[in-house]
């Protein structure tokens, strides 16, 4: 038999978590009163009822052996009662799954990041702004956003990734009061974007880093939360200026979908505003 495709398994996994957060009456099925259950959520049987197909046609979908048909998967998508983001991720992995699916080659990510982009980096010199890979590697960033976050000339390019900084690095830590907020939405859209190419040594080598290394990290990816972010606002308390609520904004580069610009600013007139214009004033001014 011929090997499972990764994102089928993915899928199914990504069903069985998602049923057990689930319970029968959000759903609309009765539950005689005192059953007694021995799995946590909705059960396979219960699913199928739901979607009107077998039990056994459910439970390969499960276990990897099948992609759902149209149908199927659109009345899995309702009974599982899956949002936006749930749906693309479902989406995502069925189209990467399919006989007509081009693999990612490993290795070949556009990590080098154009002249104009780093020019117009040196030129945001009143915003922090970083250029992100898609997996959140840090390829390039203006010396506010250094004074900001991290110097991240200092750290050796394997670790210059924002998801492993934020687990791993005490200082970059230390800067997010809902420290858990960020690190919670740093792993949905990491598995978010890693539906794309599920199999790819680069995104294995850092979710294995960061199970070995991160209790936090490993639970929460096992739960199998996406999300999509282009857009959004954290609190930083930084050591020299102190807490600022600052909103960042993503833009993806035209003819390379694999990085994308995030850039930083505070609201006018606000008091993060009057602390990062003081942050500012502590970079040093470059010639030309």
């Amino acid at each position: 038999m011929a090997d499972t495709p990764t994102e089928l398994r993915e899928l199914g996994q990504f069903f069985q978590h998602r049923r057990a957060e689930l319970q029968p009456r959000e759903v609309g099925l009765d539950v005689p009163a005192g059953e007694r259950r021995r799995v946590q959520g909705l059960r396979r049987e219960e699913v199928a009822q739901l979607v009107s197909i077998s039990t056994d046609y459910y439970t390969r979908i499960e276990q990897g052996r099948l992609a759902p048909s149209e149908p199927v998967q659109a009345a899995l998508e309702r009974a599982l009662r899956l949002d936006d983001e749930q749906r693309d991720y479902v989406r995502t992995l069925l189209t990467r799954s399919g006989p007509a699916s081009v693999p990612r080659e490993p290795g070949r990510r556009k990590r080098a990041v154009r002249p104009q982009l780093e020019r117009l980096l040196g030129q945001l010199d009143r915003v922090p702004a970083l250029v992100f890979s898609r997996y959140l590697d840090i390829l390039a960033w203006n010396d506010l956003a250094a004074a900001l976050l991290l110097d991240f000339g200092e750290i050796p390019e394997r670790d210059r990734n924002y998801i492993r900084l934020v687990f791993a690095n005490p200082q970059m830590r230390a800067l997010y009061p809902e420290w858990e907020q960020v690190a919670r939405t740093c792993v949905a859209v990491l598995r978010m974007n890693a539906a794309d190419n599920p199999t790819d040594p680069a995104l294995s080598r850092l979710v294995g880093d960061l199970s070995l290394t991160s209790p936090d990290f490993r639970r929460w990816w096992a739960e199998r939360r996406v999300a999509h972010q282009n857009f959004g606002t954290k609190t930083v308390a930084h050591p020299k200026v102190g807490e600022m609520s600052l909103d960042w904004d993503s833009f993806h580069q035209a003819g390379n979908g694999e990085q994308h610009l995030v850039i930083w600013s505070a609201e006018p007139g606000s008091e993060s505003a009057e602390r990062l214009a003081r942050l500012r004033d502590t970079v040093p001014k470059q010639d030309g």
